[in-house]
């Protein structure tokens, strides 16, 4: 089936009791038992929800995996993932990556003895040289926020070699534009918040599996933590998939309209946005993905400056996350990445002066009149 299809129908059925077309919402927590041997399949809401299994299903095969894992958030998810590595085992992660992401590793799981290093993976050849061993290879490609690009194949490559595992968080491009598992990556995460979603009503996360072994060992890890994603956010999810071949064109087609704006607005003084011919990796990113995503990040040379322009949004609205149908503008230094520290964001490049946008699907020149509006303060 053709892409937009399974957005549709994979891992759907009509309702076996009405023939409803829409997977229905079971806000159950328990099942009546016909026996103590005898069950229909179903015992507890935690283990088993019908809506999450159609969600599951669906991501699997959006993703091209043989089984999604769904989590109540996308954090949730890569705890989860984590979990596949052993204390005194040695993880290699995209230095540039969300701060969640970064807290999470380096507060959360560092201190059971394993060990994180964050490096620069924009270059699979240069990083082959000095790789050494490790367990995992955990990258964004494109990075939150710099937009650095990593090559998912030669990544791959690597960490096979290594007897390791590839994943990566494809949160940013969704599985319209880029599949990471036909590039050979192992896992993939996504904050199903995000594109999945789609409308900014709902927080999870899912880990789509190339292995049944990993699926496997992941529904044993959502079972016994608990961390599932609930009943009404796998429902609104999948409202959410329905339209994902529909807006992710239009979400790509204004992100274009504004990155040109802004690259020819004087007080930007940098735009980073793989859509660009002169963007470090947009070759190879081209040939992973079908398309460059919403997300821009831009810089405009001070705090002052990014304080002057945000309160002067109109349309776009100030706030963290991305994904929506909606533009949200971000201060990531504020925001998304404050965990870092200010010598961490300054080695990445994440200034006081950086903002990134998650382009909606309005008008385009509705959105380049509001930034302009907000522009002229600065």
């Amino acid at each position: 089936m053709g892409f937009a299809t399974d957005c549709i129908h994979a891992g759907q059925r009509p309702d076996p009791t009405t023939g409803a077309v829409i997977t229905p919402l079971y806000l159950t927590s328990t099942y009546v038992q016909e026996g103590l041997d005898k069950h229909k399949g179903f015992e507890y809401g935690r283990t088993q929800n019908p809506t999450r299994f159609a969600l599951e299903a669906n991501l699997a095969a959006l993703e091209g995996g043989v089984d999604g894992i769904c989590f109540a958030s996308g954090l949730a998810a890569s705890n989860a993932v984590m979990s596949l590595v052993k204390p005194g085992q040695r993880v290699v992660v995209s230095d540039n990556v969300y701060g969640g992401t970064h807290r999470l590793f380096t507060k959360l799981i560092a201190p059971y003895g394993v060990t994180f290093d964050f490096l620069d993976l924009s270059d699979a050849a240069a990083f082959d040289k000095t790789a050494g061993d490790f367990a995992l290879l955990w990258l964004e490609t494109p990075t939150n926020p710099m937009m650095k690009i990593c090559d998912i194949k030669g990544l791959a490559a690597i960490a096979h070699r290594k007897g390791a595992r590839l994943v990566v968080d494809n949160t940013f491009m969704s599985p319209f534009f880029q599949r990471p598992l036909s590039l050979g990556a192992d896992l993939v995460v996504h904050s199903t918040t995000k594109f999945l979603n789609g409308h900014s009503d709902s927080i999870g996360g899912v880990a789509v599996c190339k292995s049944a072994d990993d699926a496997k060992w992941l529904k044993y890890v959502q079972n016994a933590q608990g961390a599932i994603l609930s009943p009404l956010d796998s429902f609104l999810v999948l409202r959410g998939t329905k339209t994902l071949a529909v807006r992710m064109p239009r979400h790509e087609e204004n992100s274009g309209v504004v990155a040109a704006f802004l690259r020819g607005e004087k007080k930007v003084q940098k735009v980073f946005w793989p859509g660009f011919e002169d963007h470090p990796g947009h070759a190879i990113h081209k040939s992973q993905a079908s398309g460059f995503g919403a997300l821009i990040s831009f810089e405009l040379g001070s705090l002052a400056a990014a304080q002057r322009f945000a309160p002067k949004l109109s349309l776009c609205s100030l706030g963290e996350s991305l994904g929506g149908v909606e533009t949200l503008v971000c201060h990531p230094a504020k925001m998304t990445h404050a965990g870092y520290t200010q010598p961490e964001r300054d080695a990445l490049g994440i200034t006081d002066g950086l903002v990134r946008i998650s382009v909606g699907i309005e008008d385009a020149n509705d959105i380049v009149k509001d930034l302009a509006a907000a522009l002229a303060a600065v």
